[in-house]
Formats: structure tokens, C-alpha cells, sequence
């Protein structure tokens, strides 16, 4: 499914680094200890106390949850109000935040793609919030066809999706308010930029699609009682919606019954407007898959696969001929072909075989792309439509190529290639001859030849082989005093490919090593490195990332003084838990928007679909005692000294509920012992992390290197 717990991204795309890494100065141990010497707001407790499974639990802070009262709207202005006077002290903190924007102030520019007559593309100034969505016919001068940062004066609603018709003449267009998953959709006539039809509310999780140019379907769920960035969404419907009509008409298509009851649902129209294709989760992991032939007035909904034993979704259609990528008896997803009118999967036949590599296909120009994964890194290959090797895509060197989509009838596609100290280029592809052209280059001031980026292997707890990429400047001195953040993830079958990032080029500037670890429970290596670190095996995902940290410390690239680790969504559960494990291991962590309260993170919104993942609480005795033996919020431990903390959040997150911060962050503060800051950092009208505005991300991320930087004891010029 495409609704995974996704990543917190640290990247923003073609940004730069120059010039020679400053200078660092060191402070002496007592000053920075007086400078941590901080008084934190007192958290009440309560009396809440849970019963599982005949093993009692408190849960003090359980009033943290309730995100509509004045009391925790009180504890978050207080709570701030200490972090925000620690970071405001911090003397090269405006250095930084000058930094960053200098490296985010250059003109962006996406890949083109053909809708209609038009050719669209996005492109930022340079310090605009929001990206702008550009037009042009031809050789005709670009013009603004959608600028989000006229949607709200804070740049805090954002323009998350677009979906044209396929004659390009209609948009529906999708935009989110402060971070929030909820969205509304508006659709425009593109010539004369009028609204078409009235506005969808609550739309939820969704993809457009549309059906010739009379209307489109969708997928939201009923809107909660109570809160709707905490209280429990777990039905998912299908909808269509009629051009001209009003919303309450729309026609329930799919789910709204008991018997029909899924966490995530999605459709995809064939190109010829012939079929509608239904795939429905219980979880982040597996569906069940649908087809219903729309040439045949009340046709039924004909099934395909009535299991979530795989992933499978719709890649391409040729009248009644159906590709598919499937994981089903293939751990790293192969393509299938079937006929419409027999779908079932005895009847499919292999059309792109499985290899020893993950597969992603994508089709552009006529033609198939297989992307595959080789160590986290990208091969692709251009195949035929009967599947055929035409040629493997000469890449320019080791990194994550993305892109060759397009209309069957482009005869150039783009795609992008970029890795971590490498800024993103945009090739365009002749299909014919197989020649890459330079397009655009990226604009930043960045110096790739000064830097370094290596693939290196290092063995996990129990042996496992685990791949990790190393960034630094080149010259490095093995030391051990080098400042060092360690990224992972290792869940929900999420792949992390190298990619550049202006955020990590001004780390880089400060001279420090940007280390991401491949872990187990991503997709790096299909399904079975996936499930090597799900439910009762998620431990090995924190053994490999302990080892990730002992790799680099053993190595001399750091030294516990000079680590810290970062993580986001699951990544925030991963540097929530470790830093836990292994105190000793880190000088700073730094958990953002992390899943911490393992025993109740399934009843928050669509928190019950990660339960491929994690497993409940509810489930059995085992599960629950698994999840409360790592579980943050219930393993922060009286008198131990843990690495200074930044936990960092949004108040309209609505994916990973605050709450979770929340608890974590009031444990901390009640039980840490030592100088070493616990603080909590909450930043007001913002959500999960996408669509965030360019100025909040300046701010937030001159907060996190200084408060690194800092609590490390050295001083950025």
C-alpha cells in the first residue's frame, strides 16, 4: 500500500555547502554544563492505570493525549518557553540559521511534465515557502499557473498532489492546512482557471482518479468525533464524485460496511477509462485487489486477490491487458500480465521476472523502466512492452536515479540523479537511442569534488551484514572528534537511497560526518529484510543501529562524545529506544516525531494500520510484553544519565499524534539525571513534515545543528 508511517525527511532537495568547513572552537566542560543547568515545568500525573493481560501499567501522563484541552495547551506554551530560551542562547545559533538560508537561497527547478497542450514544472525562488507550479506552451514564455504561498499568509497550507484529467483541460488539486493528512480538493477548468465543481472536505489518504472528464473517484473517511488530528480513523471508503454536483451526492463506491471494512484504500482508472482498479489494506503491508469493468453499466466488483499475503498494485493497462508489480511468491516484487475478463492469479504469467534485486517499475515513452536496488543504490534498465531488455540507463555514477515517467508518445523522458554529496541533475532521455542529455544542473555552490561519500558494511549483533553510506569532507582525520549524526529508519518496508540535501551540506560545513544506516525492517533488500525486523524481531532493527554507532566509534570516524543520532516517524522510535538501550553510546538524540508510546500508538487516527509492523498491545501476552520491553515512553529508567535530548514534533501532526512527544518528553524530564538538557521542542501549526514551509525549516534545523553542535561542546563560526 501507499500509506506507509513515512519517514520525517531530512531532505531538501538542490541545496549547497561551499567554501572550507569553519573553524571549531571548544568550550570547557563548566561552561557548558552551567549553560544545561535548566528548571523544567512541573508535569502533573495522574492515576491512569491499564490492565494487560493481568500486568498492571501506569500511565501518569495520559491527560497529554487529550490535544483539545487548555491544560495541554498550557504545558506546550511552557514546555516551549524553557526550549526556546535554552536554543536562544545558544550564541552561534543566528549564525547558523544565516547559514542555512544562504545554502536554501538559489533558484529550484523540477523536471518537466507534458499534461494537455502544456508543459508544467515547480520552481522556488529560492526562499519561498512553498514551491509554485509553472506552465508553458512550447517555446512560450513560463507563466504561474498555481502559487501556494498565496494560500495562507504563513506558508503553512501547501499544495500536496495534482491530478489531470488525461486530455490535461481538467485539475483536481489537493491542499493541506499546517502539516495536517486531511486535505480538500478543488478542481479547475485549466484554460480559464475557474472551479468546476464545489469543494471536497476531509479527504483522507487519497489518490484521484479520474474517469473520462466527468468526475473522479476518491477516498476519505468519516470525519471523527472529537479531535481529528487524534481520534481513530480506521474505515476508508471509496467515493465518486460527479463534475457539477455537491459532495453530500457523491456515490460510495467501495468499504463503508462491516463486511467491507479496510485501514487504507486506493484506485487506479485504466488509461482507456475501461477498468477501475481497487486495492484495500487492513495495513501498511498486503491488500486485497478489485477490478470492475466501467464499459458495463452495474457491472460487478470482480475480485482478484481476496488475501493480504502481498503488495500488489496496477502498473500499466493495455485494453484488456493488465500489468501488475507483486510481491506475491516474489520477496523482491516482480510484474505480471493477466487478462481483464480472467484476473486471477492462476492465470497470471510472469512478464519481469524476480531477481536478487528489489524491483520498482514505471512505465514513460512506450517503454518499461525497471529500477532496481543494488545495496541502496540504483541500477535501471529500459525494457519493451513484451518486456524485452532494451538497454540498461548509463547512470553517472553510484546514487538514486528517479523519474522516466511520461506519455506513451514522449520521445524524451527526464529522470533525476543525485546521492549524498552529489546535487540532484535533471537528464532528459532520448527513448530511442538511449542518450542522456544534461537538462538542468543544479544551481548550488556546493564543491562535490571536496566531499566524500562511500558505502562501507559492518556487522549487526547477530552477524547480519548491514550497509551504510559515510559522508564527510575529504581529508578527514580518523580521530574520534569529529561531530557525527547517525540517520536510520528500518521499518515499513521504506527504502533510504542517496540523496543530496542542502540540510545535510551545512552539517557537512561544520565539519561533520553525515552517517545513514541501512537497517533491517526497510525494503533495501525486498521483503525478507522487511520482516527481519517486524513484531517480535524489531529488536534486531535497534541491534543494527547500536551497531551502526560502535561501527563509527571503532572506526574513529567518532567517539561517544561527539555522536548523535536522529530519526523520524519510525526513525523517532528507533532513536527513542536506543538511546535508551545504550546511553553511554551517544552524546545526542534526537527523536522527531516519533511513534514512543508502543502500547497505545493504535488507537491515535490510523495508527491500527502499523500493526503489520509492530504488533499490539491487545494482540497477546507475547506482543505486549515484546512492545512494553522497548516501548520509550515506558522504559525511561530513575537516575540514568541519557544524552541530551532534543524531541522534536508538530502540534497538527496528525499521522503520529503529538501525545507521544509529549509523554516521552515529561519522563525524561521526571526521571534524567545530570546536566545533559531533556527538552521538547513543538512547533505550532505544522504536522507530520510535509509541506513545511522553507522559513520554519531554516529555524528548526539552525535549532538542531546548534543544539548538536553545542551540546558537544563546540562552536560554529
Amino acid at each position: 500500500m501507499k500509506y506507509p508511517l513515512i519517514t520525517l525527511s531530512l531532505v531538501m532537495a538542490f541545496a549547497a555547502c561551499d567554501s572550507n568547513p569553519p573553524e571549531q572552537t571548544t568550550q570547557s566542560p563548566s561552561e557548558t554544563m552551567e549553560k544545561s543547568n535548566i528548571v523544567y515545568p512541573v508535569t502533573k500525573k495522574g492515576d491512569v492505570v491499564d490492565n494487560y493481560f493481568g500486568t498492571k501499567v501506569a500511565d501518569p501522563y495520559r491527560w497529554l493525549e487529550d490535544d483539545m484541552s487548555d491544560e495541554t495547551a498550557q504545558w506546550v506554551k511552557e514546555q516551549n518557553k524553557v526550549t526556546f530560551d535554552y536554543l536562544e542562547n545558544i550564541p552561534f545559533r543566528d549564525k547558523l540559521k544565516n547559514r542555512l538560508a544562504e545554502l536554501l537561497n538559489y533558484e529550484r527547478v523540477s523536471a518537466p511534465f507534458k499534461e494537455g497542450a502544456y508543459e508544467y514544472f515547480y520552481k522556488n525562488d529560492g526562499l519561498q515557502n512553498q514551491s509554485v507550479l509553472y506552465r508553458q506552451k512550447q517555446d512560450e514564455k513560463p507563466v504561474v499557473f498555481l502559487d501556494p504561498n498565496t494560500f495562507s499568509q504563513d506558508g503553512t497550507t501547501s499544495l500536496s498532489s495534482t491530478y489531470f484529467s488525461n486530455d490535461g483541460s481538467l485539475l483536481t488539486y489537493l491542499i493541506s492546512e499546517g502539516g495536517s493528512d486531511w486535505r480538500t480538493a478543488i478542481t479547475i477548468n485549466t484554460e480559464t482557471l475557474e472551479e468546476v465543481t464545489s469543494r471536497l472536505e476531509d479527504i483522507k489518504f487519497s489518490d484521484i482518479s479520474w474517469f473520462k472528464n466527468k468526475g473522479f473517484y476518491y477516498a476519505s473517511y468519516d470525519k471523527p468525533q472529537g479531535s481529528e488530528l487524534s481520534a481513530k480513523t480506521d474505515q476508508h471508503k471509496i467515493y465518486y464524485h460527479k463534475l457539477g454536483t455537491q459532495q453530500n451526492d457523491d456515490k460510495l463506491i467501495f468499504g463503508g460496511t462491516e463486511q467491507q471494512k479496510y485501514r487504507y484504500v486506493d484506485t487506479k482508472v485504466t488509461k482507456d477509462d475501461k477498468y477501475l482498479i481497487i486495492d484495500a489494506a487492513k495495513s501498511t503491508a498486503g491488500n486485497k485487489l478489485f477490478i470492475k469493468d466501467l464499459t458495463k453499466p452495474n457491472s460487478e466488483l470482480v475480485t482478484i486477490l481476496d488475501n493480504f499475503d502481498s503488495d500488489t498494485e496496477l502498473l500499466d493497462s493495455d485494453g484488456s491487458d493488465l500489468l501488475f508489480e507483486t510481491n506475491l511468491n516474489a520477496p523482491n516484487k516482480k510484474v505480471v500480465k493477466v487478462d481483464a475478463n480472467n484476473p486471477a492469479p492462476e492465470n497470471w504469467q510472469d512478464f519481469i521476472p524476480e531477481t536478487e534485486n528489489v524491483l520498482k517499475a514505471v512505465t514513460g515513452g512506450g517503454y518499461i523502466f525497471a529500477h532496481y536496488m543494488i545495496d541502496a543504490v540504483s541500477e535501471v534498465k529500459q525494457l519493451d512492452k513484451n518486456g524485452k531488455l532494451v538497454r540498461t540507463i548509463d547512470l553517472p555514477s553510484l546514487g538514486t536515479a528517479s523519474g522516466f515517467k511520461g506519455k506513451e508518445d514522449q520521445g524524451s523522458l527526464y529522470y533525476s540523479f543525485t546521492n549524498y554529496n552529489t546535487p540532484s541533475t535533471i537528464y532528459s532521455l532520448s527513448t530511442q537511442d538511449g542518450v542522456s542529455t544534461e537538462y538542468r544542473k543544479s544551481k548550488v555552490r556546493f564543491a562535490a569534488q571536496e566531499y566524500d561519500s562511500k558505502q562501507v558494511f559492518y556487522k549487526s549483533k547477530d552477524g547480519t551484514n548491514i550497509p551504510m553510506i559515510l559522508t564527510f569532507k575529504k581529508g578527514l582525520e580518523l580521530n574520534g572528534k569529529n561531530p557525527t549524526i547517525l540517520y536510520g529508519y528500518g521499518g515499513f518496508n521504506i527504502s533510504l537511497q542517496p540523496r543530496f540535501s542542502s540540510i545535510t551540506a551545512a552539517w557537512l560545513e561544520q565539519g561533520g560526518v553525515y552517517a545513514v544506516a541501512n537497517l533491517r525492517g526497510g525494503g533495501e533488500y525486498g521483503k525478507k529484510w522487511h520482516k527481519a525486523g517486524i513484531t517480535l524481531k524489531k529488536q534486531n532493527v535497534f541491534d543494527d543501529f547500536i551497531a551502526a554507532a560502535e561501527y563509527l566509534t571503532k572506526e574513529k570516524y567518532t567517539s561517544s562524545d561527539y555522536l548523535a543520532i536522529r530519526g523520524g516517524s519510525n526513525g523517532g522510535l528507533l532513536a527513542g529506544a536506543v538511546m535508551l538501550q545504550r546511553p553511554d553510546l551517544f552524546k545526542v538524540a534526537l527523536p522527531a516525531v516519533g511513534v514512543l508510546d508502543m502500547l497505545r500508538y493504535h488507537t491515535f487516527t490510523s495508527g491500527a494500520g502499523w500493526a503489520y509492523d509492530y504488533g499490539t498491545s491487545e494482540q497477546n501476552k507475547e506482543m505486549f510484553e515484546y512492545l512494553l520491553g522497548y516501548s520509550p515512553v515506558h522504559n525511561v529508567k530513575s537516575n540514568v544519565e541519557y544524552p541530551a535530548t532534543l524531541v522534536t514534533t508538530g502540534d497538527h501532526d496528525d499521522r503520529v499524534v503529538p501525545a507521544h512527544s509529549f509523554k516521552f518528553a515529561a519522563e525524561l524530564q521526571a526521571k534524567h539525571t545530570g546536566p545533559n538538557p531533556t527538552l521538547i521542542r513543538i512547533e505550532t501549526n505544522a504536522g507530520h513534515g510535509a509541506g513545511t514551509p522553507i522559513s520554519k525549516t531554516i529555524e528548526q534545523y539552525a535549532d538542531i545543528y546548534g543544539f548538536i553542535l553545542y551540546n558537544m561542546g563546540l562552536e560554529a563560526k
